[in-house]
């Protein structure tokens, strides 16, 4: 459940760590680590939307698990974590874990990653104003127990910025050419606010600002869905500012279904000069796995995709156990075309052994290890997305359309 600025806090109830276990699933395998970095961020970041409702049970939030996950990735050497007021208790949960864990990893250790903005689904569980905005990040630090976050980001953007596009679904390549006009992102559109929206989004970006002057906050950004819009919001801070903004985050849109950041992410650094950009789900919130969530925001045709696309690999390697799982497929996959375009990834981490997996297969991509076996799996995979006609395609923006809010 989301707790909105105004309502109480939930409380959780963490056992000493000698009486949490610590044995061989809580320590990273021999010779394993993620260490690498894409400019200042790590190229693996640690999804924190894992321990809410819409990927965990409440008898798992409230269990000692989420705490051993945390110290796990640390151990492993992923060494940032992205949350959000949005994600119901993951604050929480996240911030009392890394607290229990301070000793063996003090704060100066790992980088921590919130947003601000979106407490909700309804037009009126957004608030960006400057004290909205002020009162989440002073929330944000408390439940976190830190006096100082790493990247902000104004969260879900596009339900608030005024909508220019010519389509809700489908694929947008188009507005980086032919259609950038009917995206308001012609080259004489720049720097144009279309409306209240945008004057709304400018004013969080302000407020973040203010507190990155006083080094509350190190960087901010912008995150959400559609790529046309998040590019013309860039574009529009840089203009009207005079200063790129620090960090963009998209999710689903680099992975085995989806490819688009990779083909918009020269835009947002040439023509919005944004510094980093952030390719968040590689397993598409799930729709990548053998149970993708009820909830899931993907089209039928989409979901009826992967879910065959599933079915034939599994078809295809037969029972195997040395064969990687689809999912594993979908995680390599994503973080080759992650890393080759310098783009880090944000992955969700529910359990341990989702951690080892996360590792496993990224040192197996890192070392060069089985190449040749993982790609004779990726070609069917995107040739089947392709004859489906959903490969490089979005859905209509996800929980509610702007009409509505």
């Amino acid at each position: 459940m989301v707790e909105r600025l105004d309502a109480p806090q939930p409380t959780f109830f963490l056992p000493s760590l000698e009486q949490i276990p610590d044995n061989d699933d809580d320590k990273p395998k021999a010779g394993i680590q993620i260490t690498t970095s894409i400019g200042e961020l790590p190229a693996v970041i640690f999804g924190a939307a894992a321990f809410c409702n819409s990927y965990s049970t409440d008898d798992h939030i409230q269990s000692v698990v989420p705490l051993r996950v945390t110290r796990l990735a640390l151990r492993y050497g992923i060494n940032a974590f992205d949350t959000s007021p949005y994600y119901g208790p993951s604050e929480i949960i996240l911030g009392n874990a890394l607290e229990a864990l301070k000793h063996e990893f003090p704060r100066s250790s790992y980088q921590l990653f919130t947003k601000c903005g979106r407490f909700g689904d309804t037009r009126a569980d957004f608030d960006l104003t400057r004290e909205g905005v002020n009162a989440s990040v002073s929330r944000s630090l408390a439940r976190l127990h830190t006096d100082y976050l790493d990247t902000v980001y104004v969260h879900d953007i596009e339900f608030i910025a005024e909508a220019r596009t010519p389509r809700k679904r489908g694929n947008h390549l188009s507005a980086l050419g032919g259609e950038q006009d009917a995206y308001g992102l012609g080259e004489d559109q720049a720097g144009h606010v279309l409306g209240n929206g945008d004057k709304e989004v400018l004013g969080a970006i302000a407020a973040l600002r203010e507190l990155q002057d006083r080094g509350v906050v190190r960087r901010v950004g912008i995150s959400g869905y559609p790529l046309p819009t998040l590019l013309r919001i860039s574009i529009l801070v840089l203009h009207e500012t005079g200063k790129p903004l620090d960090v963009v985050m998209s999710y689903s849109h680099l992975n085995l279904q989806n490819r688009m950041l990779e083909a918009f992410r020269p835009a947002f650094l040439e023509r919005a000069k944004v510094k980093h950009v952030v390719a968040a789900s590689p397993l598409s919130m799930g729709l990548l796995s053998p149970k993708p969530p009820a909830w899931h925001h993907a089209s039928d045709e989409i979901k009826a995709a992967a879910a065959n696309a599933i079915a034939l690999h599994n078809k295809q390697i037969g029972g195997e156990q040395n064969e990687p799982t689809f999912s594993e497929v979908a995680l390599r996959y994503a973080f080759e075309r992650a890393f080759e375009a310098q783009i880090p990834t944000v992955s969700g981490l529910c359990h341990t052994r989702e951690v080892h997996t996360c590792a496993r297969v990224w040192h197996e991509f890192q070392s060069g290890e089985g190449r040749e076996k993982w790609g004779t799996h990726v070609e069917p995979i995107l040739s089947f997305f392709k004859d489906a006609n959903v490969l490089d395609q979005s859905w209509t923006n996800p929980s509610f359309t702007r009409e509505q809010i």
